[in-house]
């Protein structure tokens, strides 16, 4: 049986009621963005397909990207250097933060048959970003948006939520400016939710539920990270070799929206 409650309830706890099927916590209520802060600080997320309710899980293990155990590879950081020198090329945060979950819902993956990415899924998260819960990492080209991700942070936890690519690599290239800003933030670990070959090819790993609601409860007393706003200089922190970023690199919004 389900554990089934409505806006009326609040979660459960991981771990507070029986899931026959296992990580599926709870099934049902509203997506708001109040309901998403509860139930990200409990450690759970939705995760629900078209015609379905709202299922909130909590997988067990959970996979998460330790960004100091993060692989920097030979071929990714060649593909790095020279994005870094290309005029044209360059990283955002938060230029485009509808467009990036609209990316990532419409995109195709290898084994899946539609998307999870749900209209209730970017409304919510849509409306979660306004308030500075959500935010965008984008791999653009001449201002065209070829890749990137969404994560969603409180305190010193970041939650990744998707990638997409439709350039070789744009996806990695987002991930990896994600990583250098953890670490210049004192963010240690990344939520991946669920295991991918992808993930666990650039450093992450599974590790049991009770252990990463263990950092998750030490991550959210930790004070907020004010400020997501793109920084070169951080390149550095994940190879010196790319600690000259190209000065043609920047913030701010999308000239070519």
């Amino acid at each position: 049986m389900v554990h089934w409650i409505d806006d009326s309830l609040p979660l459960p706890a991981p771990g507070t009621v029986a899931e026959d099927v296992p990580g599926l916590v709870a099934a049902g209520g509203t997506l708001v963005p109040t309901r998403l802060e509860q139930a990200y600080r409990l450690g759970l997320f939705p995760w629900f397909g078209p015609g379905q309710p709202v299922l909130w899980w909590s997988p067990d293990p959970r996979m998460v990207l330790q960004v100091g155990d993060f692989r920097l590879h030979r071929s990714l950081r060649k593909t790095l250097q020279r994005f870094l020198r290309t005029p044209g090329c360059e990283i955002r945060f938060d230029g485009d933060f509808e467009a990036v979950m609209r990316h990532c819902a419409a995109t195709p993956r290898d084994g899946q048959d539609g998307t999870w990415i749900v209209p209730a899924m970017v409304r919510a998260y849509v409306a979660w970003h306004a308030a500075g819960r959500t935010h965008s990492v984008e791999t653009r080209v001449d201002g065209r948006l070829v890749g990137g991700l969404y994560f969603v942070a409180i305190g010193r936890m970041v939650f990744g939520e998707s990638m997409f690519s439709h350039a070789t690599d744009a996806s990695k290239l987002a991930l990896a400016a994600l990583v250098a800003a953890c670490r210049a933030r004192g963010v240690d670990w990344i939520d991946c939710q669920q295991h991918t070959g992808h993930l666990a090819s650039m450093g992450a790993r599974e590790v049991p539920r009770p252990a990463f609601l263990a950092h998750l409860s030490h991550a959210l007393g930790a004070p907020e990270v004010a400020d997501w706003t793109y920084d070169p200089a951080h390149w550095a922190l994940l190879d010196p070799r790319l600690g000259a970023a190209a000065p043609h690199l920047r913030e701010g919004p999308d000239p070519h929206p």
